[in-house]
């Protein structure tokens, strides 16, 4: 029972009224009476967090824990592209000359995703990569590469599920809801990490300061789950090879290499 309501609550919630209650009520002092059960029914590991349950006040401290240092392991390789998230592989696949991807059944427009005609030129027939955050994931976001920003920007200003039913059945989701999304330019070429809002507050927090990005390094947080969809130019990205859809990922593993 609290299982359906909670995913009734963060997961389908998405009028503006009902999100902002939710909002509040996350934040409140009243949430840390659902914190122990939360926990529970995610079966969220509390071994790995920085801070047992009681050193999180409100729900929303919870959603946006940190870890322990030792937590997570970012591959070494000086080429590698890493995972951004704790996460679901949902779909990889290559961007259209139209730019169009398809996604559980669904035709999406990059163009529309990116909103700037010329960064989209540098990603035509080039691989698309989407990751999935449920509640209960770890909700940090990470660069997956070392890189300067060379842009960030946002667009949109609704937003509604982006699990695997709101993918499958939503309005563009992923191209039309409110996202944040941050350019960066390699020594193989450009990639662009789109952090896309799942609920109508659009809560994501940037966290990093100044231009340059190491791969591992916090860049920003979601405050509910939501979803990442990493963008490479064409010939730069080549996919770890034992990667498949549907895929458990976690912040740091390797999910392929840039080459030139």
């Amino acid at each position: 029972m609290l299982q359906g309501l909670y995913r009734l609550l963060i997961e389908l919630t998405n009028g503006r009224w009902t999100s902002v209650v939710l909002k509040k009520f996350a934040r409140s002092r009243v949430s840390r009476f659902v914190v122990p059960s939360f926990a529970r029914i995610y079966q969220i590991n509390l071994e790995e967090m920085e801070k047992g349950l009681s050193g999180y006040p409100t729900l929303h401290d919870l959603f946006v824990r940190t870890l322990k240092k030792e937590a997570r392991k970012i591959d070494p390789q000086t080429d590698s592209v890493v995972s951004p998230v704790d996460a679901v592989l949902e779909d990889v696949g290559k961007i259209k000359e139209t730019s169009d991807i398809m996604v559980k059944g669904k035709t999406y427009s990059i163009g529309e995703m990116l909103g700037d005609p010329d960064i989209l030129s540098k990603y035509l027939n080039g691989t698309y990569m989407i990751l999935y955050l449920s509640p209960s994931h770890y909700h940090r976001i990470h660069s997956p590469v070392n890189g300067t920003v060379t842009k960030q920007w946002e667009l949109g200003s609704k937003s509604f599920p982006v699990n695997k039913w709101g993918l499958k059945y939503g309005r563009a989701t992923l191209s039309k809801n409110y996202r944040v999304i941050t350019e960066v330019k390699t020594n193989y070429g450009h990639a662009a990490i789109v952090k896309v809002g799942a609920m109508f507050v659009n809560s994501i927090e940037t966290t990093h300061k100044g231009s340059e990005l190491e791969k591992g390094g916090e860049m920003a947080y979601f405050s509910f789950g939501s979803t990442v969809v990493l963008l490479f130019e064409k010939g730069i990205f080549q996919m770890d090879q034992t990667l498949h859809t549907p895929q458990e990922l976690k912040v740091g593993e390797r999910l392929g290499i840039l080459v030139k």
